[in-house]
């Protein structure tokens, strides 16, 4: 089985399932040939896995007029059974190519289809998505297939490398740096938590406002910034509960890292957790933008034990059953044998 992929994802959660879903793919046998930006980080992650095609596609450059034409002589060369383009930016480059069918992946919601006109089937990675599509018109194939995240659970970091005291209770959140995040909203909830340390990693333009925020709360020396880091995992098996505080989640990646570390998990009641999160089941939900709610879930994790293991376990228990490597690719496997 040969397939195509177009991504021109920079450094977040999409690039890590692409990364993911490039390896499940390359380990059941699949071809793939990306086309991504140049320099990436996670490049080296998918070269065992996929040959590379570099190009930043952009309006001013010779590659968005030669690009267009290059993809679509390597499907009419290599008659791959799947082109498969990542949000919108990617379905633009979408071939009117009639050899296989055409996929795009939606990791949230668009404002235009025009992005698809060539796309035989938008595959959702939430229910949500897929309903959005439809009441904006789309005609065409609908599939939801979700995300999946490593499952190994690694030994965490030392806190003393990251200034952290033993014993004290850490609260831990990750991606970019961008309002909707709310990584402000989440250092004023912890500040209101004595002794409480918040790890946060990632980068992007809203660091230095969140930095200031920490400041003029008085709670720096308890606040660490850990940047972008190609692997999170030992970072959030040191931490105690992690928190996704977003406005706006499509599904939230990074809650399913966490439960692969078996960490108890606070969110916003964001799309994508309503979806497959249940309040005191395998998580606890909180209004969007309600500091002092963040603040109390927090707490009552610290304090509660039975209910902290009881989330975690449950959440853990989510991953494997929804968010499986094996049925995810399995359904997009089945997907690419389909005809157009």
């Amino acid at each position: 089985m040969k397939v195509f992929h177009y991504h021109f994802g920079k450094d977040g959660g999409a690039e890590k399932f692409f990364v993911h879903l490039a390896r499940g793919l390359g380990r059941r046998g699949v071809e793939q040939t990306s086309v991504i930006r140049p320099d990436r980080l996670w490049r080296k992650d998918i070269e065992p896995y996929s040959k590379i095609i570099e190009s930043n596609f952009r309006n001013l450059s010779p590659d968005r007029l030669l690009l267009p034409m290059k993809v679509r002589y390597l499907a009419e060369r290599e008659k791959p059974d799947a082109l498969f383009s990542w949000a919108t930016r990617a379905s633009r480059l979408m071939p009117n190519y009639k050899g296989c069918i055409k996929i795009s992946r939606l990791g949230d919601y668009p404002t235009n289809l025009s992005y698809f006109k060539n796309t035989d089937v938008l595959v959702c990675n939430t229910p949500g998505i897929g309903e959005h599509v439809r009441n904006m018109g789309w005609t065409r194939g609908v599939e939801v297939i979700s995300n999946f995240t490593t499952t190994d659970r690694v030994a965490p970091v030392d806190r003393a490398s990251l200034d952290t005291p033993e014993g004290v209770p850490v609260v831990m959140s990750m991606g970019r740096f961008v309002p909707r995040k709310q990584f402000a909203l989440l250092t004023a909830a912890v500040a209101k938590l004595p002794g409480v340390y918040l790890w946060l990693a990632g980068d992007g333009e809203e660091m230095e406002n969140v930095r200031k925020v920490a400041a003029d709360l008085g709670v720096s020396d308890r606040v660490r910034f850990l940047g972008w880091q190609k692997d999170t995992r030992p970072f959030v098996a040191a931490s105690d509960i992690f928190v996704m505080p977003s406005s706006h989640e499509p599904l939230g990646n990074v809650i399913l890292e966490a439960w692969a570390q078996h960490k108890p998990v606070v969110s916003s009641r964001s799309e994508g957790p309503l979806w497959f999160m249940r309040d005191g089941e395998n998580g606890l939900l909180v209004d969007i933008g309600d500091t002092d709610g963040f603040s109390r879930a927090i707490e009552r994790l610290i304090n509660d034990n039975v209910l902290r293991e009881k989330v975690a376990a449950g959440g853990n228990q989510t991953l494997m059953q929804q968010f499986s490597e094996e049925a995810v690719c399995n359904a997009y496997i089945e997907l690419f044998k389909r005809k157009p």
